[in-house]
């Protein structure tokens, strides 16, 4: 769950073309000077967050209950074996004191978004199992579970990728891979609860409404930040960032 709206260094300008054209060739300049000064910028590359560990134990409930498929556990150790090796074959770390944010962490908008995002996809979602295992809603579980799995994994895997040993692509790497995945756990999680009416094990009436809200909920958020976000706004950020240092380090 990355990504926000917010400026970035590159989104500052002057009022005068003259400065501009002055701020750039001082800033290029000294960019260059300082190439190899020690790091400074203030990334994550020790413990895990509780965030993280949160969603790790989320992880591991999920995988011994025997909820998930083979298919969405392969596609989680797939994804970690893929990005450590195109993090040496095509996007290698250039220098992590230099690689910028692509939004600033504090925004606001940013912060709201990223909490929506965790309510709608995660904490309802959890609620929405535990309360289907009181009312013996086994449908509901076996297809909500899914999305709840690749999800906690997703959040997981963006706390690996947000240290110094990987670069900028790598870490919008995560959540693009794993959301395009996701989209089709929750279609599944849809069409079930959808054609679970006077099924056995579907829980009360209320349960079945929720649950279909709920996964609508879940496409709608989940398709806008993968096509209207994170592939037309946040990926475009990510390479300009990454190539124009490529460049200037050059």
């Amino acid at each position: 769950m990355s990504g926000g709206i917010g400026p970035t260094g590159y989104d500052i300008s002057l009022p005068k073309e003259q400065e501009v054209e002055h701020k750039e060739e001082q800033d290029h300049q000294s960019l260059k000077n300082n190439l190899n000064k020690p790091i400074t910028t203030k990334r994550k590359a020790g413990f895990l967050s509780f965030r993280q560990l949160n969603c790790l134990a989320v992880v591991i409930v999920l995988s011994a209950s025997g909820m998930v498929s083979p298919e969405d556990f392969a596609f989680v150790v797939f994804s970690i074996i893929y990005m450590y090796f195109i993090s040496k074959v095509a996007f290698p770390s250039l220098h992590p004191s230099r690689e910028q944010l692509v939004f600033n962490p504090q925004n606001k908008l940013l912060r709201l978004y990223v909490f929506i995002g965790a309510i709608i996809g995660l904490y309802a979602p959890i609620a929405y199992i535990l309360e289907g295992i009181f009312e013996g809603d086994k449908e509901g579980i076996k297809a909500a579970a899914p999305h709840v799995f690749l999800l906690a994994s997703q959040v997981f895997m963006e706390g690996v990728a947000f240290s110094d040993r990987f670069s900028t692509p790598i870490r919008a790497f995560v959540p693009v891979f794993y959301n395009s995945r996701r989209i089709f756990t929750i279609v599944d999680w849809l069409r079930s609860e959808i054609y679970k009416i006077n099924e056995e094990h579907s829980g009360s009436e209320r349960r079945i409404y929720v649950g279909r809200a709920l996964a609508v909920a879940n496409m709608a958020f989940w398709c806008f930040n993968l096509f209207g976000f994170l592939l037309p706004v946040y990926l475009p950020k990510v390479f300009k960032l990454y190539y124009s240092f490529h460049k200037l380090k050059d």
